[in-house]
This record gives C-alpha cells, structure tokens and sequence, in this order.
C-alpha cells in the first residue's frame, strides 16, 4: 500500500507562486512517477506537469515556462514538488497529485485547491 499526503497550494496572489508537495510512503521500490493534475470550475481534469520513473519530464502547454517539477527524495520517502510561478486565474484549480509505483500501479492524493484571486 502507498501513502499520499498533499501540502501546499491556498490563495495567491495574480502574477505570485505557489508550491505543492506530493509525499508518498509505504510500498515503493524505486523511484516513482509523479504526475500533478488539476481539476478546475468545470470539473474537467488534466494533466499539468509530470515526472517519470526515468526522470523524463512533462509539461502542458500552458505549464512551460512558469511551472516546474522536479523531485525531493529523502529518508524512507519519495516526494515530488510542483512549483508554480506566474500564476493567473486560470490556474485555479483543485490540484491531485498521481503517483505510479514500480510496479505500474497508480495511487491519488486528496487533491489541494488553489485559488488565484486579488
């Protein structure tokens, strides 16, 4: 079994930044895939910024350039951190973190809302 805990996210500011952490513990042998998807008003969910077990890296389009992803591996943990910068209001979103284990199989965060308002 895996474990994911969520931090991060809340009200920013337009134009600020914000970072999310996606922890996973438990059952995993090596490094895991992470894949941040966000959720906004109309409940549609994408795809916003991954990593993959190799460490290849995903964006969407409108990700480049203003989010990154990268990892935070620690004692007994895998972590991956989704930094954000530039932010508008169409970034506001629920955001749920994905992580996929060695052995193929996916596990889903909670998801953390983030609200880009003046």
């Amino acid at each position: 079994q895996v474990q994911l805990v969520e931090s991060g996210g809340g009200l920013v500011q337009p134009g600020g930044s914000t970072r999310l952490t996606c922890v996973a513990s438990g059952n995993i042998f090596r490094n895991p895939a992470f894949h941040w998807y966000r959720e906004g008003p109309e409940k549609h969910r994408e795809l916003v910024a991954g990593i993959s077990s190799g460490d290849q890296y995903t964006y969407t389009d409108s990700a480049k350039g203003r989010f990154s992803i990268f990892r935070d591996n620690g004692d007994r943990k895998y972590a991956a951190i989704l930094q954000m910068d530039k932010m508008t209001a169409e970034d506001t979103a629920v955001y749920v973190c994905k992580c996929r284990t060695y052995w193929g199989l996916d596990f889903w965060g909670q998801g953390t809302p983030v609200n880009v308002s003046a």
